[in-house]
């Protein structure tokens, strides 16, 4: 179950409390982000939406330590990541966060092979090792036969198959996906979308959304919208708790 009111417990997998994000601009603060709570548990899927500016990626950024509070605490899997050095703080995003998003990031001149392989190269795994997660991964994608292709011979859908093949071949403990299908046409978000449900369902992966698109976050199992920073509702009733009553 997804809690925005702070009641969650500590079995939540993630688990976010009073949350502020505050960027000096212009001579002046923009806050993001207002004390915002969130328990999300294992196998969970959020999509989170909202106007542009209103803190989606901001949250999801802070959630995979890509960035620091101004205030508030992140626990995930039982590690406070928000005063985390800089180094723990590397080491614990190649362990325990997957990244898919909008523009693939690829590397044009690696194959898909190398591109997924790339996240294993900071690890102690043999070479023989890591051609078997790789293998793995671009087989779950549905990519085995393009794995000496790069990223030019792909269409764009089959780019983003690579990117989440290569967001999952650590087997990390949650994927943050920001608008994983905004590059593409309705089909291949489609195809996507199917993908990511898929890891959910079959193999228990935890996953966190940014979308505009709402045909893509009625894919999600729970849907909240952020409002200049707050959460302010869920869009869907699947077991969502805001302000201590369960949103219909």
């Amino acid at each position: 179950m997804v809690r925005v009111d702070g009641s969650g417990d500590s079995n939540s997998l993630i688990r976010v409390r009073g949350l502020d994000k505050t960027y000096q601009r212009g001579g002046g603060e923009t806050r993001v982000l207002q004390g915002l709570n969130l328990d999300v548990d294992k196998g969970d899927f959020v999509a989170f939406m909202g106007p542009s500016g209103s803190g989606k990626t901001t949250l999801l950024n802070l959630i995979g330590g890509l960035d620091v509070p101004t205030r508030g605490n992140i626990i995930v899997a039982g590690d406070e990541i928000t005063h985390m050095s800089g180094h723990k703080l590397t080491e614990w995003r190649a362990r325990h966060v997957g990244f898919v998003f909008q523009m693939y990031n690829l590397i044009p001149v690696l194959t898909a092979f190398q591109n997924v392989e790339l996240p294993l190269l900071l690890t102690r795994l043999s070479k023989a090792q890591r051609r078997k997660h790789v293998e793995t991964a671009l087989g779950v994608v549905g990519l085995t036969d393009r794995m000496s292709h790069y990223p030019r011979q792909l269409s764009g859908g089959q780019e983003q198959r690579v990117a989440i093949a290569r967001a999952i071949v650590a087997d990390p403990t949650f994927l943050l996906c920001d608008e994983p299908t905004g590059d593409l046409d309705r089909q291949s978000a489609d195809e996507i979308m199917a993908l990511i449900e898929q890891l959910v369902k079959q193999y228990g992966k935890t996953v966190l959304m940014v979308t505009h698109d709402p045909v893509v976050a009625r894919r999600a199992g729970t849907t909240l919208h952020l409002d200049k920073g707050v959460l302010v509702e869920s869009a869907e009733p699947q077991g969502v708790v805001v302000g201590g009553r369960r949103e219909i």
